[in-house]
């Protein structure tokens, strides 16, 4: 990628418009003082004490982050989140993001807002240690009422004329039918993407993509070896996989494979390889899947070549392993850095 065609792509990144659709939850880190450190009088127990909180967007919340790093002009979140404390903090660090559009995010009484808490252990000249974490999720299916929600807020940007120039779609829970990706979403998901064949769909789930409509479809190398039912060891074996996967559904498909890089395989059957950026140092990959797929959306959006969308991602994602005891980010500047300073 030359320092040119870099600046036409990202250049574009202010005037894009992306729904983001999918389980939003709340990231909320308690940051502990062991200095600070007590046993309980009445049990006997360690007491960690904590000395500050930050609540942040996380899962959807967390490529929306990394869409607002990088400048995408309009975010329209389409998701559901509990009419309760944690939902209170989840749209307020959503809506205190820029370009952020929430008429799509909607309050629902009796579900629990998806939250993940996570205590982190600061010591002077060490990574943060994280400690067990906590998490608030819902174990009941999605109330039809909820779901309606979604789809009349995915029918509004669909007939919008200036909706989206791409849709992200994240599923982050473990329990089928219990978040935002039903079938019923999918079902309207696989509608849009018939009728809008050249818009890009970017598509990710925690459980696996078996079932989903076409899409531009993102998973990993295990995903996709359980998708295709076949022995994916070596880098020739995902190729051809990816390559087989993409031309059948007519939509491109990106594997990631850790310190190997990226596949990518177009609908035609044209396939790169990106690989990754050696690390330099301690990291943490949390997140790093999440600035893949939010770079992917931004970058064809703007309409970027897959493998010049998958250079600005691993760049990305070299970007985020490196911040420690966060969910990161990368800004343009940041990719910039990494790519042509290499």
């Amino acid at each position: 990628m030359t320092p040119e065609r870099f600046e036409a792509i990202t250049g574009r990144y202010p005037g894009l418009r992306v729904a983001l659709l999918g389980d939003f939850c709340l990231d909320r880190y308690f940051d502990i003082d062991p200095a600070r450190s007590e046993v309980s009088i009445e049990t006997g127990l360690a007491v960690h004490n904590i000395t500050g909180v930050r609540c942040l967007p996380g899962a959807a919340g967390t490529i929306l982050n990394n869409l607002v790093a990088l400048g995408v002009g309009t975010i329209r979140c389409l998701g559901i989140r509990g009419d309760d404390g944690e939902g209170f903090e989840l749209h307020r660090a959503l809506a205190a993001r820029r370009g952020v559009d929430l008429s799509g995010f909607v309050a629902i009484p009796g579900r629990h807002t998806f939250t993940y808490t996570k205590p982190l252990v600061h010591r002077s000249g060490l990574p943060p240690e994280e400690l067990n974490r906590l998490d608030l999720k819902n174990f009941t299916p999605t109330p039809a009422e909820a779901q309606d929600a979604v789809i009349a807020a995915m029918d509004r940007v669909d007939a919008d004329p200036a909706g989206a120039d791409a849709w992200m779609v994240m599923d982050q829970v473990d329990v089928p039918e219990t978040g935002v990706v039903t079938a019923r979403v999918r079902e309207r998901l696989g509608r849009l993407s018939a009728s809008r064949p050249a818009l890009p769909i970017v598509a990710d789930s925690r459980r696996g993509l078996e079932g989903w409509p076409a899409a531009h479809w993102k998973m990993n190398a295990a995903e996709l070896a359980h998708l295709t039912g076949r022995s994916l060891g070596d880098l020739p074996s995902v190729v051809s996989a990816a390559r087989s996967m993409a031309m059948a559904s007519g939509r491109p498909v990106f594997v990631t494979l850790a310190e190997r890089g990226m596949v990518g395989a177009s609908a035609e059957g044209a396939v790169a390889h990106v690989p990754a950026h050696p690390v330099r140092g301690p990291i943490d990959v949390v997140g790093a899947g999440d600035s893949v797929s939010a770079n992917l959306t931004a970058a064809l959006a703007a309409g970027a070549e897959l493998p010049e969308a998958m250079h600005l991602a691993m760049a990305a994602a070299h970007c985020v392993i490196h911040q420690l005891g966060t969910t990161g980010t990368a800004s343009v500047a940041q990719i910039r850095e990494r790519i042509f300073s290499a």
